[in-house]
């Protein structure tokens, strides 16, 4: 097909068109010959290429295949979910690596009982966690939601249900440096008691046994908070039936006792055999002997004086013999002491009664001033009645031949 077109103005880029009926049309320059200017007419043919059409059209539709086989075959897998391991109080799960195709991630989040109980941190590189501060014996419900730029899947649900007291089968041990026998001897206690041994430390670990706190399996028990305690936390579990506590086994904790070790204890079918009863000793009891008196001191009147009469007591014909055991004869013992004591002190007393009474009466009686005035009277008249005495014998009263004689009064 033939066209012929008037150049109406000539651009550097794009030059303008006129056709018969005065439409414009903008034309690329480069196309068109170098030597025109306004006003020339230039003729173009127009016509369809049919051959360069199939080949772009097969072209695209290679490239809408490859598209389709790299990003629109595959899909995203839903997480598959199980549990790894069950203690009394923990669960680890795993999964297996995610599968995302063309999809990019966008959150892979845990659920426990329909509830969501968080993100999983890194999940391309993680395939497991570990969920503590469970209760014990009890039936728990997880699955995992992932979330994809292609879409939303759901695991299916794991339902686990954790340990009794006395279920042991869930304890994982990994063992540090231990003596020859002693590792052997654990080794055959962990299989009666249904636990497992692993190689190094994972996170289904629960437990590390060693008797040195050193080795690099050692620290990283220690960085994943992963209690370590001794060999003799094994043999309490076995004998006790369940599972321990596990503070009093810490290698810096004090050796536990046997009753902390499970040992045998007293129960009620058991007898006991009575102690032997205790041998009694007779104790014998001097009796006590009344003190000496006093004589009392020789003077007039000392005659008159009644005579001291040694206080009533108990001899030792009348004292009884004691027999009773160790600490029943020792605290009656005290109490007759004190009794005998106490009497000991009331015969003191009266015997230091009766002694003031009996010297009151031997004492000689003190003067006084008035006795004194009359005894000098007396001692005037007695003067006198001599004097009129000498003169009567001088003389010989013719009545009385008889001589009078003064006796004192």
């Amino acid at each position: 097909m033939l066209v012929s077109l008037t150049v109406g103005k000539v651009d550097a880029g794009v030059t303008v068109l006129l056709t018969p009926d005065k439409r414009l049309i903008e034309f690329p320059s480069i196309l068109l010959p170098p030597d025109i200017s306004s006003g020339s007419i230039v003729d173009i043919t127009v016509s369809r290429n049919h051959s360069a059409e199939s080949a772009a059209e097969a072209a695209f539709r290679r490239l809408q295949d490859s598209i389709y086989a790299s990003f629109g075959s595959a899909s995203p897998s839903p997480p598959v979910l199980r549990c790894r391991n069950a203690t009394q109080t923990s669960v680890v799960l795993e999964w297996d690596p995610i599968s995302l195709a063309t999809a990019d991630l966008l959150s892979l989040s845990l659920y426990r009982n329909g509830n969501k109980a968080g993100n999983i941190p890194r999940p391309l590189a993680m395939h497991s966690t570990k969920i503590s501060g469970l209760a014990v014996d009890t039936e728990y419900k997880f699955h995992l939601v992932l979330r994809t730029t292609a879409g939303t899947y759901k695991s299916e649900e794991v339902t686990v249900r954790t340990h009794k007291m006395t279920d042991l089968s869930g304890i994982t041990i990994t063992t540090g440096i231990l003596p020859a026998a002693t590792k052997e001897a654990l080794v055959s206690a962990v299989d009666r008691i249904g636990a497992k041994i692993v190689d190094g430390v994972r996170i289904d670990t629960t437990h590390f046994v060693t008797t040195e706190g050193r080795g690099v399996q050692w620290e990283k028990a220690v960085e994943n908070n992963i209690p370590v305690v001794r060999p003799e936390w094994v043999e309490a579990c076995e004998r006790n039936g369940r599972i321990l506590g596990v503070s009093k086994f810490y290698l810096d904790a004090a050796r536990p006792g046997p009753e902390e070790m499970g040992g045998a204890r007293p129960t009620a079918n058991v007898p006991v055999t009575p102690a032997p009863p205790l041998r009694t000793v007779p104790v014998p009891v001097v009796p006590n002997e009344p003190p000496k008196s006093e004589e009392p001191p020789a003077g007039p009147g000392a005659a008159d004086a009644p005579p001291v009469e040694p206080p009533a007591g108990p001899t030792a014909a009348e004292a009884p013999s004691v027999e009773s055991e160790k600490e029943s004869d020792d605290d009656q013992q005290e109490v007759e002491q004190e009794k005998v004591r106490a009497g000991d002190q009331e015969e003191q007393k009266v015997r230091a009664d009766e002694r003031e009474k009996e010297n009151l009466a031997v004492r000689p009686k003190q003067p006084t001033p008035e006795s004194e005035d009359d005894e000098e009277e007396e001692d005037e008249e007695e003067e006198e009645e001599q004097k009129g005495d000498k003169l009567d014998v001088g003389g010989k009263s013719p009545g009385d031949g008889a001589s009078m004689q003064d006796v004192p009064l």
